[in-house]
């Protein structure tokens, strides 16, 4: 359907599915959200990204931490 976005389903069903260390692709895949978007994502100041050399990529835990205090998980 022209016009028409759809959102991207998540391919993982639980946090224990995920890698220790998450890649920019992974980041998209678990909110299901556009590579764009997930890119503008882990260029926020608050994102837990960690720089290793040219790569990012973001520690399992504090990806989790990040999620829940932004979906009001964590009060």
């Amino acid at each position: 359907m022209k016009g028409v976005r759809c959102m991207k389903i998540s391919s993982y069903k639980s946090y224990d599915e995920l890698p220790l260390f998450l890649n920019a692709q992974t980041v998209v895949k678990v909110p299901g959200v556009s590579p764009s978007s997930g890119y503008e994502l882990m260029h926020e100041k608050d994102f837990p990204v960690l720089r290793v050399g040219n790569r990012m990529v973001v520690p399992k835990e504090k990806f989790i931490e990040w999620v829940e205090r932004h979906t009001g998980g964590q009060q």
